[in-house]
C-alpha cells in the first residue's frame, strides 16, 4: 500500500497545468534545451533504471509547466544502453556529439559510469549520477547525487554494530567495481574496529544470478556459530528477487540474520512477496515513507505522471529530483547552459530534499544527505528505524583505504583537482580503485 496523506493533489498542479498551456507557444519560439537520459530500459538493470528515466521526464514536464528554463523549453532525449556497459559509452557519445544535449542524467552501476566517464570528460559534458557508489572518484564533469560510502555503507555498519550487536559479517555483492570496492572499504573498517578475518565472509555473484540455494545455505551455516551475524548486501538488479525469495525459502528470519541492503528499495520490492522479509533492512538517504509535505507532493506528482495509484518512489528518484533542481538553479545562476559556467555556478547551490531539509553541492561534486535505516514492512514499504541527526557531506575518498586517505577533491579555482594529495601537496595522488571485472 502506498503511504499517503489524505487524497489531494499538490496546490501547484492546477497552476502548473495552466502555465503549461500559456507558456508552451512562447517557449517553442527558441531552440529547446536538450536533456539527455541515459538509463537502461532493457536487460538486467531495467528493473531499477526504467523508473529513473520516467522520473527525469516528469521533472522536465514540470519545469516546462513552470515556464521552462531561461525562457526555453526543455526536451528529453532518451536512449537505451540496455544494461550493456560498453554501449553506455556509445550512447553517451551519441547524446553529446550527435544530439548535443546540454546535460545527461543517467547510469546506475559503477561499471556503466566508468564506461561513460572518459566520454563525458573528453566531450566536456555534464553527468548527474543518482545512485550510491563506492567513492574513489571525483570528476570535473560528474555530479554524484547518490551516496558515497560514508553516507550509506559506514553508517549502516555502525548501526548494526551499535544497535543490533552484530559480530559476524557476510559481505554479499554482485561481481563488479561498486560491491568490490565498497566491501574492501568495509573490511578495512571492520578490522579497524576489532573484527577478525574469520568473522568476515565475502561472496560475489554475476549480474542476473538466479540460483541462490547453496549460497544462502552457506550464509545460514556461517550465522549459526553463536555470534550475531548480519548480511551486508550490495547485490544489484533483478538478482535480488531470487535472493530474497531463497532467504524466505530457507527460513532466514531478520531476527536471526538481518540483511541490510544498499541497492534494494521500494521499486525492487514490488516484485517480491515481502511478508517473509519483514524486519530485514535497507540503508538509503530517502524512503517513500518519509513524512513531509515535500515528499507527499512528490508522491502525488509521480502517481499523476504514471497514472498508477500503486506507483512507488525510491532513493535514486529523489537523487534525480535533487540533481535536476541543482542543475536548473545553476543554469539560472550562470544565465546559460554552457558547461563550464554551470560547473562553476553549481558549487554551493542548495535545494530542498524530500526529507524536510536541504541538499548542498560540495566542492568535491558530492552532496550533503541524511542517512536513514529502514525495516521492510509487509506492504513493501520501509519503516524508518534510525537516522543521522543532520546531513552528512559525501566524501569522495575513503579514510580506510591506503592511497586514498591522503586525498581530497576540490573543483574550485585555484585547486581544481579531484585527487589532491595533502601530504605531497600536489594534484594527481594515486587512486585506490579496482578495475571492474570484464562482463
Amino acid at each position: 500500500m502506498t503511504p499517503r496523506r489524505p487524497a489531494m493533489r499538490p496546490h501547484w498542479l492546477a497552476a502548473s497545468l495552466l502555465s503549461l498551456a500559456v507558456a508552451t507557444p512562447a517557449l517553442a519560439q527558441e531552440e529547446p534545451i536538450k536533456v539527455g537520459i541515459l538509463h537502461s530500459l532493457s536487460g538486467t538493470m531495467a528493473i531499477s533504471e526504467t523508473v529513473l528515466k520516467d522520473t527525469v521526464e516528469m521533472l522536465i514536464e514540470q519545469q516546462n509547466a513552470e515556464g521552462g528554463l531561461l525562457g526555453r523549453e526543455l526536451e528529453a532525449v532518451v536512449v537505451d544502453p540496455a544494461s550493456d556497459w560498453p554501449l553506455f559509452a556509445e550512447k553517451a557519445r551519441e547524446l553529446l556529439a550527435q544530439e548535443e544535449v546540454d546535460v545527461i542524467f543517467g547510469n546506475w552501476t559503477s561499471v556503466s559510469r566508468k564506461s561513460v566517464l572518459p566520454v563525458v570528460e573528453e566531450l566536456n559534458g555534464l553527468l548527474f549520477y543518482p545512485v550510491q557508489y563506492e567513492g574513489e572518484e571525483s570528476s570535473e564533469n560528474v555530479f554524484y547525487t547518490g551516496a558515497a560510502p560514508n553516507q550509506q555503507a559506514i553508517p549502516a555498519v555502525d548501526y548494526l554494530m551499535n544497535n543490533v550487536g552484530v559480530e559476524r559479517w557476510v559481505l554479499a555483492g554482485t561481481d563488479y567495481v561498486y560491491p568490490r570496492t565498497t566491501n574492501k572499504i568495509l573490511e578495512a573498517y571492520l578490522k579497524s574496529h576489532g573484527v577478525g578475518g574469520d568473522d568476515i565472509m565475502v561472496n560475489y555473484t554475476p549480474f542476473g544470478h538466479s540460483d541462490w540455494q547453496n549460497i544462502v545455505s552457506e550464509i545460514k551455516a556461517f550465522g549459526s556459530q553463536g555470534k550475531k551475524t548480519a548480511v551486508v548486501s550490495t547485490i544489484n538488479g533483478d538478482a535480488n528477487v531470487p535472493f530474497y525469495r531463497e532467504l524466505g525459502n530457507q527460513g532466514i528470519d531478520a531476527a536471526d540474520i538481518p540483511v541490510v541492503a544498499f541497492s534494494v528499495g521500494e521499486q525492487e520490492l514490488t516484485g517480491i512477496d515481502t511478508a517473509p522479509l519483514v524486519g530485514h533492512l535497507a540503508a538509503w538517504n530517502y524512503f517513500m515513507s518519509v513524512d513531509t509535505d515535500a515528499n507527499y507532493d512528490f508522491i502525488d506528482a509521480w502517481i499523476e505522471h504514471t497514472g498508477d495509484e500503486m506507483a512507488v518512489t525510491n532513493d535514486p528518484m529523489e537523487a534525480h529530483y535533487i540533481g535536476f533542481n541543482m542543475w536548473t538553479e545553476a543554469v539560472r545562476k550562470a544565465g546559460t547552459t554552457e558547461v563550464d559556467a554551470v560547473k562553476d555556478a553549481i558549487i554551493g547551490v542548495a535545494v530542498p530534499n524530500l526529507s524536510g531539509g536541504y541538499a548542498a553541492m560540495m566542492p568535491n561534486h558530492h552532496i550533503t544527505k541524511p542517512v536513514l535505516i529502514g525495516e521492510i514492512q509487509d506492504n513493501g514499504q520501509f519503516s524508518i528505524v534510525w537516522e543521522t541527526p543532520s546531513t552528512v557531506a559525501g566524501d569522495a575518498w575513503s579514510d580506510y583505504l591506503e592511497g586514498s586517505r591522503d586525498l581530497i577533491s576540490d573543483w574550485r579555482k585555484p585547486m581544481e583537482c579531484g585527487n589532491y594529495n595533502v601530504v605531497r601537496g600536489s594534484c594527481g595522488g594515486s587512486q585506490a580503485e579496482e578495475e571492474a571485472p570484464e562482463e
